[in-house]
């Protein structure tokens, strides 16, 4: 956390003592803590949860929560009585605008003009008019409905698109389209969309959800988009739909592994554009961060319930 960053947060939040701890120190320190932040490791919680210890709430500084999605670690917040929280609403918005800049760039064939204008510069207006579509009436099927699902299928709503969202559980007021993510109509779903944009986060459920029948199961020609984790596609699967034709284009914000090898095929890979895990990434993220820390902090003072919460 940048200095300056850091001492908003201790001014923002005197009813605490603010500890910065190092690796060496964090199983003590949670083992003292009320509150936790960052991403505190998961054996150090257990240890600190299994001796009536640890903190009340662990403020998590990403959207993602992979390491804390098992059974163990949920049964331990439960038994302590404390919150998990992570940060989707930091990151809901530049990743959805990260979604939605690939739709509107693939639409109008920036990739392409790029090229153009990194090679021999010649002035392709036939073919580019050509390749170039409009977004109104499309559809986009959104995996891993959370916040960042529900930003984006937002934005898509200008452009009168169909979008279909995908859940592990179906509440019934999303508002839109819904199915759950083990509901046999999926893949029929996938047959009918322009664009997938896959959210899920990583875990056992998950591994490997994309891989060659998913990518079958795809409308011929669709965009495929990753903003979730790089774990929940086979990557093996993704480029041969893309060397084949069954998908048109790819966006890539994660990767398995990361950073990804400069030699992997997927660099090359016919209309593949992969962008270092950079989608949430914003000038004032760490501030923002700050900010929903110090609410939940507020909320926490007054027995209210935390925002973004997990367990």
């Amino acid at each position: 956390m940048p200095g300056p960053t850091e001492a908003r947060l201790r001014a923002g939040s005197t009813a605490f003592d603010v500890i910065s701890a190092t690796s060496g120190q964090q199983a003590d320190t949670l083992a003292a803590a009320e509150v936790a932040y960052g991403q505190p490791p998961v054996d150090a919680l257990l240890r600190a949860f299994h001796s009536g210890a640890g903190p009340r709430l662990v403020q998590l500084s990403s959207a993602g929560y992979t390491n804390y999605a098992t059974a163990q670690v949920r049964d331990a917040f439960k038994r302590r009585g404390a919150a998990l929280c992570k940060s989707s609403r930091v990151y809901d918005e530049p990743v959805a605008q990260h979604m939605l800049a690939f739709m509107l760039a693939s639409a109008r064939a920036l990739p392409e003009t790029m090229k153009v204008a990194l090679g021999d510069r010649s002035w392709p207006t036939a073919s580019i008019r050509e390749q170039s579509y409009l977004l109104n009436r499309q559809t986009v099927v959104i995996l891993g409905y959370g916040s960042i699902g529900i930003r984006l299928a937002a934005m898509c709503k200008p452009f009168d698109m169909r979008v279909v969202g995908i859940r592990q559980t179906v509440r019934g007021d999303e508002g839109i389209e819904m199915l759950s993510v083990s509901d046999p109509r999926v893949n029929v779903i996938l047959g009918e969309a322009d664009h997938v944009v896959n959210l899920l986060p990583a875990h056992e459920t998950t591994q490997r959800f994309f891989d060659v029948v998913r990518f079958a199961a795809c409308k011929p020609g669709a965009r495929f988009y990753n903003g979730g984790r790089g774990a929940t596609v086979d990557q093996d699967a993704l480029l041969a739909a893309l060397q084949s034709g069954q998908l048109s284009a790819a966006l890539l914000d994660v990767t398995d592994p990361e950073p990804l090898p400069p030699t992997h095929p997927l660099w090359s890979a016919p209309n593949c554009v992969i962008t270092p895990h950079s989608a949430g990434g914003h000038g004032d993220e760490h501030d923002r961060l700050v900010d929903h820390l110090l609410g939940n902090l507020a909320r926490l003072g007054k027995g209210e319930p935390v925002d973004d919460r997990v367990y």
